[in-house]
């Protein structure tokens, strides 16, 4: 039991979590994630095709890439905290 106690009083002394970007950020930071993603996407999609794909592949891993921090932001926004 005094392990137990001596965690808990560990526990009870520690700040309190601090994240490093303000919660009151989060849907600005949400919006303007998936607004450049579906601009990208847009754009992506009407760009002449052409038979390699150099131009395709890094607009489409950078939407990815804004898209899913851009999901992320708008869950914590919501209170889904991932």
């Amino acid at each position: 039991m005094s392990e137990y106690d001596s965690m808990k009083a560990l526990h009870n002394s520690l700040p309190p979590f601090q994240p490093l970007i303000s919660v009151a950020l989060l849907p600005y930071i949400a919006l303007i994630l998936l607004a450049s993603t579906f601009t990208l996407a847009f754009y992506i999609s009407t760009i002449p095709k052409t038979t390699i794909p150099g131009k395709e592949i890094p607009l489409a891993i950078t939407a990815s890439i804004l898209g899913g921090f851009g999901v992320v932001a708008l869950f914590c926004t919501v209170g889904v905290y991932v």
